[in-house]
């Protein structure tokens, strides 16, 4: 055994003792997961759920914290099984599956989050401008200047670096959270027993093949809103660095705790939100094409709601816009430095930084402009990637690469991939039918 085997094989107390105990900045990371993942999509949830009645909302808050974690976790180790210590999701893709595979992911990874950002771009100046003119009752600016402003606004924050939008992630999430809670507590003197008294008792073949087409194209829209995949590799390199051998343990404890955080806010809030309304008034927000923050001010014309709304959009929308940053720059430096180095180039990092940095204010600004209704089109074409890059790729990963070979045998594997070919399979069924 040679000197440096020795030396491999003694463990890092150091290392070992951070790890066994919660550090500050693994509350910032549980905040930051948290915070890209509770978004604008959150806020459509409730009408998308509700309208199947209650045995849907049922199941989904069953199978809310298994889904998100596992799959999350299992995206977490494929990073942390890179030999590099700081090597993200484009460099481990290529160094466990080949080059072409990697430009292949990369590419999907790419595109599974961009467009996202191109649409919280259009979010965040629709929310603003909606504020300005219906609340403050002003005359907005012209939409080309204030799209840019807000945007410059947000990369101004992306400017500092990683750490920096993290942070403000962590913030912004303690006003988000206590809004939404303090939101659905607000609604429950509202609560009605109308979902309850449509509930289908009977389960007869008819009903239970109902339910089952119901849940099958709820998942979909439940992988979107709990989606947080565009941090995870930032997080695992992350982990990698502070804890290395034991990144794998200190991230699962991040993952859990931000999850349990996420699916009791978040489903306290759906439920809030449809024991308060009717499954026709649902049905009545989904073809008025509105967030349910939106259609509740609509509904009960209170003033707090009607100040509150714009507000919790605007906080959601700034923090998925930070966190689905992080995953879209990486994606796109990805491909440009495996274009440059099949060309035998290199190119500076921060290089690489600005001309991402650039290209994503120019776009983001032009589709905030235009105000493209396309949010549909995004969610329909974007969850299908998702799926493929969260739900299946990790657990190809473990069955194929030796690095993840003692994550194998486990259910929670069969269970991941199961949901991730059902949301495939049921955004492919909205696109035909």
């Amino acid at each position: 055994m040679s000197v440096k085997d020795i030396t491999d094989s003694i463990p890092d107390s150091t290392t070992q003792i951070q790890a066994s105990k919660w550090q500050k900045q693994d509350t910032t990371w549980m905040l930051g997961l948290y915070g890209t993942a509770i978004g604008a999509g959150v806020l459509f949830l409730p009408i998308n759920a509700g309208l199947g009645g209650i045995w849907p909302l049922v199941i989904m808050l069953i199978i809310a914290f298994p889904m998100t974690y596992y799959s999350h976790r299992a995206l977490t180790r494929f990073v942390l099984s890179g030999s590099s210590n700081n090597g993200d999701i484009t460099e481990v893709v290529e160094e466990h599956f080949g080059k072409f595979a990697g430009v292949l992911i990369t590419l999907l990874y790419f595109f599974a989050i961009y467009p996202i950002l191109l649409i919280y771009s259009v979010g965040i100046t629709n929310t603003t401008i909606s504020f300005i003119e219906v609340q403050l009752g002003m005359t907005s600016p012209p939409r080309w200047l204030l799209s840019i402003i807000l945007i410059l606004g947000l990369m101004t924050i992306v400017h500092f670096g990683r750490d920096m939008v993290v942070k403000a992630m962590s913030i912004l999430v303690y006003p988000f959270v206590a809004v939404l809670m303090l939101l659905a507590l607000y609604l429950i003197p509202e609560w009605t027993g109308a979902i309850f008294q449509q509930a289908n008792t009977s389960f007869d073949a008819a009903s239970i093949k109902g339910l089952l087409l119901t849940m099958w194209l709820i998942i979909p829209t439940m992988v979107f809103s709990f989606n947080h995949s565009p941090i995870i590799s930032s997080f695992a390199v992350s982990q990698k660095e502070t804890y290395g051998k034991n990144a794998d343990e200190k991230s699962g404890r991040i993952l859990k705790y931000a999850h349990m955080m996420m699916v009791f806010t978040v489903m306290f809030f759906v439920f809030s939100c449809v024991l308060s309304l009717t499954p026709e008034n649902l049905a009545e927000a989904k073809a008025q094409n509105i967030s349910i923050l939106s259609y509740l001010a609509n509904h009960f014309h209170t003033p707090l709601i009607e100040y509150v709304a714009p507000v919790i959009a605007f906080v959601a929308i700034t923090k998925s816009f930070l966190g689905h940053y992080l995953g879209a720059s990486e994606g796109m430096q990805g491909l440009m430095i495996k274009s440059q180095r099949s060309r035998g180039k290199a190119i500076k990092m921060r290089n690489l930084e600005r001309i991402t940095a650039v290209f994503m204010i120019i776009t983001c600004w032009i589709i905030a402009t235009l105000n493209p209704s396309i949010l549909g089109i995004i969610e329909t074409l974007g969850g299908p990637v998702i799926a493929m890059i969260l739900f299946i790729m990790p657990m190809y990963a473990i069955s194929k690469v030796p690095a993840m070979q003692k994550y194998r045998g486990h259910l929670s594997n069969v269970f991941v991939v199961g949901m991730g070919l059902i949301a495939i399979s049921a955004i492919l069924y909205t696109l035909f039918v």
